[in-house]
């Protein structure tokens, strides 16, 4: 008995150690302390956030959440039934930052356009993307560094009606390539960008043979993608998720002009895009 007691007496000591650090533990974990949300039956409450809206939760059914159309950043949320029980809403955005809501019922909601505030500092709430989607702030920045570098590469530009392109650069960063292009218009007729892509073709058309095309969707596209206007130079950087080139085949930049006949293209070999320079 006496072996028994003691073991037991063991037992219990070891376990009391465990739950104790394991309290301790959760008492120094940062928790995200959750933001009041008030909202009605008959006005819709608009949460403003700094990016995209990537992924909704709400607690039940009594609350109504749609994105904002024609926008990414913007959740609007009414009661579905009035006077319901508290609930909460949580919120993930492209950056990666989930925000926390309670959410309760009111007649008079204080404000029906809330900009979305984030404690700045904090680890907690920081959502893991996988390494194929890096998440949006991270790969807008990359861009930005890469919009101000000084052009790298040369023999890659088309030039037609005082319209040019040029590839400038290309770089890597993680599961990521940027590519810098430079667009300038010498004429006095402003350019409306119809379209920039991206894709892979074979590099000769055989006769009487249907070219295939891979199209490639940047994930970003950083600067004014728009509208070149006459006598002016900009630089824009595509962000696509990295990638190489078959054999035989090309990469083919497109630009395209709104209404006009201005069009230009530029033709990637593998061996360009296989020696990407790294941003560090």
């Amino acid at each position: 008995m006496k072996k028994i007691s003691v073991a037991w007496i063991a037992g219990i000591i070891l376990l009391s150690s465990v739950l104790a650090n394991a309290q301790n533990n959760i008492s120094h974990s940062e928790t995200i302390q959750p933001e009041a949300l008030s909202v009605t039956y008959l006005k819709t409450t608009n949460l403003i956030f700094p990016y995209a809206v990537k992924s909704v939760d709400k607690g039940s059914k009594d609350i109504m959440v749609q994105i904002a159309k024609g926008v990414e950043n913007i959740l609007q949320v009414k009661a579905a039934v009035q006077g319901f029980r508290e609930t909460n809403l949580t919120v993930i955005t492209a950056d990666g930052k989930l925000y926390s809501y309670v959410v309760n019922y009111t007649e008079r909601p204080v404000a029906l356009n809330v900009q979305a505030a984030y404690k700045t500092g904090s680890t907690a709430g920081q959502a893991k993307f996988s390494v194929i989607n890096d998440n949006e702030a991270n790969v807008q920045d990359f861009a930005e560094q890469v919009s101000t570098k000084s052009p790298v590469l040369n023999g890659f530009k088309n030039s037609r009606y005082n319209i040019s392109l040029k590839l400038e650069g290309i770089y890597i960063k993680g599961q990521m390539l940027y590519f810098q292009l430079g667009l300038e218009n010498s004429s006095n007729i402003n350019y409306d960008i119809e379209q920039l892509r991206f894709f892979i073709r074979d590099q000769k058309k055989a006769k009487r043979t249907a070219t295939q095309e891979t199209e490639l969707q940047p994930q970003q596209v950083t600067g004014n993608a728009r509208i070149i206007r006459g006598q002016s130079r900009q630089t824009i950087v595509a962000g696509i998720p990295k990638f190489t080139i078959p054999d035989k085949k090309i990469l083919i930049i497109q630009l395209m002009e709104k209404q006009g006949g201005r069009n230009l293209e530029l033709n990637i070999k593998n061996k360009s895009v296989v020696a990407a320079k790294a941003i560090k």
